[in-house]
């Protein structure tokens, strides 16, 4: 290899260098909060506030565009700011949590909608508590997403994100494992569809509105527009 060939390596090795330390300097430090639960959800139970944190992490990690504080070092800060009960954020609360953290933003979460519809369609067979065919279902979940900005303790970004699936054919009654703990029996539900649907799509907003702005929330304001118009579809104003 020729001397040019060599210290045209070495500039490209420095400069991928430097481009991976400056991409990893680029990452936004995010703390994930308990999410709450205002609906009449059946699966939620004690841990699945946490759960679903941590599952909303561990999707921001995978981007590769955040990093997250661990949550035994976000508890006892939410705890001292008296929000892991209230869930709400007083002034100044923010950027206490930014300061004792290092997260530029708190995210929170809370469940504020989950509807499930089984539908007979007829034809199936059960045996010793296996059940194959005979029934249709479908879940739907709503979370309400609030960023609020841990340096000036202003809520940045608001959004309602969706979730929706649908199963059927084959229900086994016995436990199926899980995404762990107190959501174990729901990995292959409706319902745990819909939750892993909605924490996908938190997460493509997240980084849509914090790390890509290019533009790419115009698909999550369609999506909310026709929200909002199913939610006027449904209202009786007579």
């Amino acid at each position: 290899m020729t001397k040019f060939g060599v210290a045209l390596g070495l500039v490209l090795v420095s400069m991928l260098s430097t481009s991976v330390a400056e991409a990893r300097g680029e990452r936004v430090t995010v703390a994930v909060a308990e999410f709450k639960n205002e609906s009449g959800a059946g699966w939620w139970r004690g841990g699945v506030g946490w759960e679903l944190s941590g599952m909303l992490s561990n999707e921001l990690v995978a981007t590769r565009a955040f990093n997250v504080v661990e949550r035994s070092k976000l508890e006892s800060v939410l705890g001292e700011q008296d929000l892991a009960a209230s869930g709400r954020v007083r002034s100044g609360t923010g950027a206490r949590i930014g300061q004792l953290t290092g997260a530029d933003y708190l995210v929170m979460g809370t469940v504020t909608a989950y509807e499930e519809d089984v539908q007979s369609t007829g034809g199936g067979l059960s045996f010793r508590g296996i059940s194959v065919g005979g029934k249709s279902e479908k879940a739907y979940l709503a979370v309400d997403i609030r960023v609020v900005n841990a340096t000036t303790g202003e809520i940045e970004f608001v959004r309602t994100i969706e979730g929706e699936a649908k199963g059927g054919g084959m229900s086994l009654g016995i436990s199926r494992g899980g995404f762990g703990g107190a959501l174990s029996n729901e990995k292959n539900t409706p319902a745990g569809k819909a939750i892993r649907a909605a924490i996908i799509m938190t997460t493509d907003y997240l980084e849509c509105v914090m790390v890509k702005q290019n533009g790419c929330e115009s698909e999550f304001d369609a999506a909310d527009d026709r929200r909002r118009d199913r939610s006027r579809g449904s209202l009786d104003v007579d």
